[in-house]
């Protein structure tokens, strides 16, 4: 097991990785940037370095001032969370060069599932069920419109190098195809400085399913079933649950055990997320691959009792799966997490400023990842994710309860929040149906 680990993070994601890492007695090293420095996080480390000025490039996206620290620090591996580099493979390897373990799986495979394009056609490869695409868009305009007339309108415009939302653009018609291309390149561009995009068809209405794979690095690879991420704004998640609701077991399990399958074929050695739509009919297609600890990992450890950041860095130390893992994972009871963020919360923009209250809840199945206190400050430079509140019951309907009284009972002054949005969602009665779909938020705020 690896001796000593630098989180290369901040905020909630550290705080929660470096639990884990104090549980299993292995010495831990936090950064932080000057925007970040006395943030809670901090405290948890044996050790806190900074690592430069407020905005991320001179910080947290510095792959080599983070290597060169670790380096100095003696450190044996690095955790690199979620966002920031954590699907960086060019950051992988400076890591693997410089001799020390990157825990996330090797950089040949961020690699070749960050690409979207080059992802679809690997896992076309396996027979993972495709919605119809594109590869990346030529320069040429009629060879882009002959392509969206193969697929079918509705299309979406998609960047390649990216996700997270971000460019993500749809066209109805030829009319607007030509204006989505050159938006959603330019969006591409600014926030993945990468411009390639392609097309997909458009799903109306699906249900966002992602499954929850773990590899090792001696050829296995399990599924620790599967959550609904369906609830989002902005093609980006707020509300994630475990087990997907109103899906047969026997249905999604028989698919988990597909994907497992598949990764495994392709080798893939470390924790990672298969993120799925279903169509009206049933029916599944590949959207991506997120090759590192989800936001949203919580719900699945409610409800399996698996430390997932644990079997990740076990799994990265060379542990074989069966020496970490039950023998059979079963999922029992659910979990429902909302983000909660510093937005407003009809528009959803980022409010930051000053935190003058921050209570978190607490209470009977109640979890909350945070890495803020009352007296501090959501700057600008980051994500406006100010915690992540998790509620798990004997079912659905009682972890819904929970989740509600829960966030009634946070209490968030200095800046706005996204509270009054995330309970209205949970009173919308197609959601408590377990009607879910991805344009469900904008419904339940038009009512």
């Amino acid at each position: 097991m690896f001796k000593k680990v630098l989180v290369a993070n901040r905020s909630a994601v550290a705080a929660r990785v470096l639990r884990t890492l104090d549980k299993m007695g292995v010495a831990s090293i936090a950064v932080y940037s000057e925007a970040d420095a006395g943030a809670p996080y901090l405290a948890r480390a044996g050790e806190a370095h900074c690592i430069g000025p407020g905005p991320a490039r001179e910080s947290y996206l510095d792959g080599k001032k983070i290597v060169e620290l670790a380096r100095k620090l003696g450190v044996d591996a690095i955790h690199p969370g979620y966002g920031f580099l954590s699907e960086n493979a060019a950051f992988a390897r400076q890591v693997h060069e410089a001799g020390i373990a990157f825990i996330g799986p090797n950089a040949g495979l961020i690699d070749a599932m960050g690409h979207k394009t080059r992802a679809r056609e690997l896992m076309m490869g396996h027979g993972m069920p495709m919605n119809a695409g594109s590869g990346v868009l030529p320069a040429d305009e009629a060879a882009v419109a002959a392509a969206a007339e193969r697929i079918g309108y509705p299309v979406l415009v998609k960047p390649a190098a990216g996700g997270g939302g971000i460019g993500m653009i749809a066209a109805r018609d030829a009319k607007q195809l030509a204006a989505a291309v050159t938006q959603a390149q330019s969006m591409a561009m600014r926030g993945f400085g990468n411009g390639e995009v392609y097309l997909e068809r458009l799903i109306e209405r699906p249900r966002h399913i992602e499954i929850q794979v773990l590899g090792d690095r001696h050829g296995r690879v399990r599924h620790i079933f599967e959550r609904d991420c369906s609830v989002q704004r902005r093609h980006q998640k707020v509300i994630e649950e475990a087990t997907a609701p109103g899906m047969p077991r026997e249905k999604v399990t028989a698919l988990c055990e597909r994907v497992a399958e598949m990764m495994a074929a392709i080798g893939y050695d470390n924790i990672g997320t298969i993120e799925m739509l279903m169509g009206d009919d049933g029916s599944f297609s590949f959207l991506e691959m997120n090759t590192r600890l989800q936001v949203e990992h919580g719900v699945t450890e409610e409800v399996t009792g698996i430390d997932l950041v644990e079997a990740q860095i076990r799994s990265a130390a060379g542990e074989a799966l069966d020496t970490f893992l039950p023998a059979a994972i079963e999922p029992s009871g659910h979990a429902i997490q909302a983000r909660v963020y510093a937005e407003d919360p009809v528009r959803f923009f980022p409010s930051p400023g000053p935190l003058k209250t921050f209570r978190p809840p607490r209470g009977e199945g109640i979890r909350v990842e945070t890495g803020y206190a009352e007296g501090g400050t959501v700057t600008p430079n980051y994500d406006p994710l100010l915690a992540k509140v998790i509620a798990r019951g004997a079912t659905r309907n009682e972890a819904i309860a929970r989740l509600e009284a829960a966030l009634e009972a946070f209490t968030v002054e200095g800046l706005k929040s996204n509270i009054p949005a995330l309970l209205r969602i949970l009173r919308h009665e197609p959601f408590r149906a377990g009607a879910v779909h991805t344009g469900l938020l904008a419904e339940a705020q038009a009512t």
